[in-house]
C-alpha cells in the first residue's frame, strides 16, 4: 500500500468514526440543520446590515471584501479543484453505501474534494476573525467554532470525508487571510475613536 493509499484509508476510517461511532439522536436531528446553508441566511443578512451601520464606510468595504472572499473560495474549490480532482462522495460510493449513514435528502453529484461548504464558511470565518478580532475581542473566536460545526456536520450526515473538509478549510483560511490582509491595509477596524470615519 502506497503512502497516498494509506492516507485515504485513514480518511475513510475517520469518516466512519464520525458518521457511525459518534451517531446519536440529538446529532441526527441537529447536524442536517446546521449544514444547510439556507438556515444561515439570517446570520449573513445581519452581518450585511450591522457592519455598515456600526462602522460606516469601513463597514461597506468590509461587506465588499467578505463577498469577494466568498467568490474567491467558490472559484478555487468548485471551479478549479473540483474540476480537476475527482473523488466520489461517501454518500455516492456504492462500495461502502451499506455502511454510510446518509441523513440528508440529496447526495450532490459533484466531486467530494474539496468541500465547498468548508471553503466558503472557513473563508468567511477567517476573514471575520482577522478583520474584527481587535474590535470584538475573544467573542470573535465563536465564528471559528461556527465554521467547524458546519464542516463537522458535512461529515456526520455522510456528504464528505474529513480529508475533503481539511482541503476546503485550507482553501478558505488562506483566501480569508489574503482578503483580510488587503482589507486591513486600507480600512483597518480598531477601537480608535475615529474608526467610523
Amino acid at each position: 500500500m502506497t503512502f497516498f493509499e494509506q492516507i485515504l484509508e485513514w480518511d475513510k476510517s475517520a469518516f466512519f468514526f464520525i458518521n457511525n461511532k459518534l451517531s446519536n439522536p440529538f446529532f441526527d436531528f441537529l447536524m442536517p440543520y446546521i449544514r444547510d446553508a439556507k438556515n444561515w441566511i439570517p446570520f449573513y443578512i445581519l452581518l450585511l446590515i450591522f457592519l455598515p451601520l456600526k462602522h460606516k464606510t469601513k463597514g461597506w468595504f468590509w461587506v465588499l471584501f467578505a463577498i469577494l472572499t466568498g467568490v474567491c473560495t467558490d472559484i478555487i474549490s468548485s471551479h478549479i479543484i473540483k474540476q480537476n480532482i475527482w473523488r466520489v462522495r461517501p454518500c455516492g460510493d456504492l462500495s461502502i453505501a451499506e455502511h454510510v449513514r446518509f441523513l440528508v435528502a440529496y447526495c450532490p453529484q459533484s466531486s467530494s474534494f474539496t468541500s465547498s461548504h468548508a471553503a466558503n464558511h472557513f473563508g468567511l470565518a477567517a476573514f471575520l476573525f482577522f478583520t474584527l478580532r481587535k474590535y470584538y475581542g475573544r467573542v470573535i473566536w465563536l465564528i471559528l467554532l461556527w465554521a467547524f460545526l458546519i464542516c463537522f456536520a458535512q461529515i456526520y450526515v455522510g456528504v464528505h470525508y474529513p480529508g475533503d473538509i481539511i482541503g476546503g478549510s485550507l482553501v478558505g483560511v488562506l483566501s480569508g487571510l489574503l482578503m483580510s490582509k488587503i482589507f486591513n491595509r486600507y480600512w483597518y477596524i480598531s477601537k480608535k475613536k475615529d474608526e467610523t470615519k
